[in-house]
Parts: C-alpha cells; sequence; structure tokens
C-alpha cells in the first residue's frame, strides 16, 4: 500500500507519496499561498528549472521546450505570460513541472526508467477531454512504458461531497464507458452499475456525486496501468479548510500547487 506522508518546509505542511518516492516531488498547502513554483522548487530540488502554465480546463500537455519556444515569441517574458494548457511534462533531467488546483485533481506522473516526469491539472472538463491519458500518450511519444510509470493523484474534493448535474457526469463517465448522451437516467444507471462506482446517489434531481479521481484511475486502467501503479491522496479539498483552498467551498481564486522534478 501507497503511503501518504506529511513533510514541512519552512516550517510549512505538504505531502509526499511513496509511489514517487525517487523524485524530488509534493502536493504543497494552503500554508504555501502566494508562493509561485519558483519559489516553491526550494524545497524540492533548488537546481531545478522551473515550468508551469496557465491552465485553462483543456487537455493540452506541453513539453518543456514548448514552453520555452513560448517564452522566446513573448520576450522579454512577462511574469503573468504563460501557454495556454493544462499539462507538461520534462525531457531532461532536473526540470520541475507544476500545476495548480483548488478542488480539481493535481495528477503528477513519473516514469522510473527515463526518468521524465509530468504534471497534469485534471478537473471535470480535463477529465472528460482524457487529459491524462493524453499526458501518458506525450510521455510514451518520448520513450516511456507503461509498465514504468507511476501516478500519484493529489489532494481533489472527495466524490461523496462533489455534487454535479446528471449531464457532466455522463459527459466525463463516457470516458470509461459506452453511455447514451441523450438518455442520462440510463446512463447514469450504468455508472452506478460500475464496481466501486465513481458516481454516488445525490438527493437533489437531476443531479449525483462524482468521483473524478475514480474516472482518472479507470481510465488508467483501461489504458492498462496497474493498479499498483496508482496512488489516490486519501485527503479532500473541500473537506480540510485547515489545509487546502477548495473553490467549491469558498468560492475564492485561490489555489495549491503541486510539482515533480525529473531525474
Amino acid at each position: 500500500m501507497h503511503t501518504w506522508n506529511w513533510q514541512t518546509w519552512n516550517n510549512l505542511p505538504y505531502l509526499t507519496c511513496s509511489l514517487l518516492d525517487s523524485f524530488p516531488h509534493g502536493f504543497f498547502t494552503q500554508q504555501f499561498s502566494p508562493q509561485p513554483p519558483a519559489e516553491l522548487v526550494h524545497a524540492l530540488q533548488p537546481q531545478a528549472e522551473t515550468y508551469r502554465v496557465k491552465q485553462v480546463h483543456g487537455n493540452t500537455v506541453l513539453s518543456s521546450s514548448e514552453v520555452e519556444a513560448f517564452a522566446d515569441r513573448v520576450e522579454p517574458f512577462p511574469t503573468d505570460e504563460f501557454p495556454a494548457a493544462d499539462g507538461l511534462l520534462t525531457e531532461q533531467a532536473e526540470q520541475a513541472v507544476w500545476v495548480c488546483t483548488a478542488d480539481c485533481t493535481p495528477a503528477l506522473i513519473a516514469d522510473t526508467r527515463t526518468g521524465q516526469v509530468a504534471a497534469v491539472h485534471a478537473g471535470w472538463r480535463g477529465t472528460a477531454l482524457k487529459i491524462v491519458p493524453q499526458a501518458i500518450a506525450r510521455l510514451q511519444a518520448q520513450g516511456s512504458q507503461l509498465a514504468d510509470l507511476k501516478v500519484a493523484l493529489g489532494p481533489a474534493i472527495a466524490g461523496e461531497v462533489y455534487q454535479v448535474s446528471t449531464q457532466v457526469a455522463v459527459e466525463v463517465g463516457a470516458t470509461i464507458a459506452a453511455l447514451d448522451s441523450h438518455n442520462l437516467d440510463q446512463s447514469v444507471a450504468v455508472l452506478h452499475q460500475i464496481s466501486d462506482s465513481p458516481v454516488l446517489p445525490d438527493p437533489q434531481t437531476g443531479r449525483v456525486r462524482l468521483d473524478v479521481r475514480r474516472i482518472n484511475v479507470l481510465q488508467l486502467e483501461q489504458l492498462g496501468i496497474a493498479p499498483e501503479q496508482i496512488a489516490i491522496a486519501p485527503h479532500c479539498t473541500y473537506q480540510q479548510p485547515e489545509h487546502f483552498f477548495s473553490y467549491r467551498r469558498d468560492r475564492l481564486k485561490k489555489v495549491q500547487w503541486s510539482g515533480i522534478v525529473s531525474v
């Protein structure tokens, strides 16, 4: 069983996952706000080059060199201008890739053979567009084998408290099951029948509870990634206000960062 462990840096708490032990990484808490990745990287690997993007809830995954090419086009590089994407992957050692979240799932992916890594922001929209499989496809394109990958899904809103419309549930669920988008009730019933279902009942008509991390796990397993290659943080952003920002809870544009460094 993979363990999730609290670490401290400058007396502030962040999480690591035993699955990614051979890679400097961290799922940082709200206590680090408003420090940007360029500062947070010092907790992981001070010499690492830092990469981040402007997150837009899509499924674009960029490489470190594509981010650099964007930076070259907009010289002199303004601090608030980053390419639009929701995933990043490295191409050489000592590159740190970062995503920020406030209920969405931060996914950190590592290749134990090549040493390359990826960071992905997977909310329901990105998950409906299969962004984590997209990131894995890009890693495979540069030589990764599925058997060498490890995927840690960090703190995010838990399924039991994440109310969505049946339409959203079906849009996301269609990535892991054959569903009829014109028959929402029947499609939700199909999702309920899945073992350890990603959909939970909700008392309100036309609503269900959706476990986005569970959908991501099912997408990974359908790719051929074994359950032991995946870890899910036992932490909910919505239910743990002492550690995490939650947009659903507070309606504030505040985020926590997650990052990983290639080796």
